[in-house]
């Protein structure tokens, strides 16, 4: 198995998903998992491997994720006056499919 869980899971319909947002190109939801009482993920629908890993995409393809980012974080902040947004990169970085956390709230775990 891959350990991309976004393009095995999430993205193939593996894993069902609650949907925040959707474009042709990214998709939001909310964390199978959360770790915040609030906690939403941002992916690119195509496989990217890290921010500084494209893997061959053009970097436009991470305009328009880091666009659905800033939608998604924008409700988020609106909705509960603050907001975090974070992603990973080697080590720290469980699916290597580049992915943003939007999230709020005291760690649930």
């Amino acid at each position: 198995m891959s350990n991309d869980f976004y393009c095995d899971e999430a993205l193939s319909g593996r894993t069902p998903v609650q949907v925040v947002k959707e474009t042709d190109e990214v998709l939001a939801f909310h964390h199978t998992r959360p770790y915040w009482p609030v906690h939403i993920v941002v992916v690119p629908k195509a496989h990217i491997p890290s921010l500084t890993d494209l893997g061959g995409h053009p970097v436009e393809a991470v305009y328009r994720l880091l666009d659905v980012v800033r939608e998604v974080a924008a409700e988020v902040e609106a909705r509960h006056g603050a907001c975090r947004v974070a992603t990973n990169l080697g080590g720290y970085q469980d699916s290597k499919h580049l992915h943003f956390h939007v999230g709020h709230g005291a760690a649930l775990r």
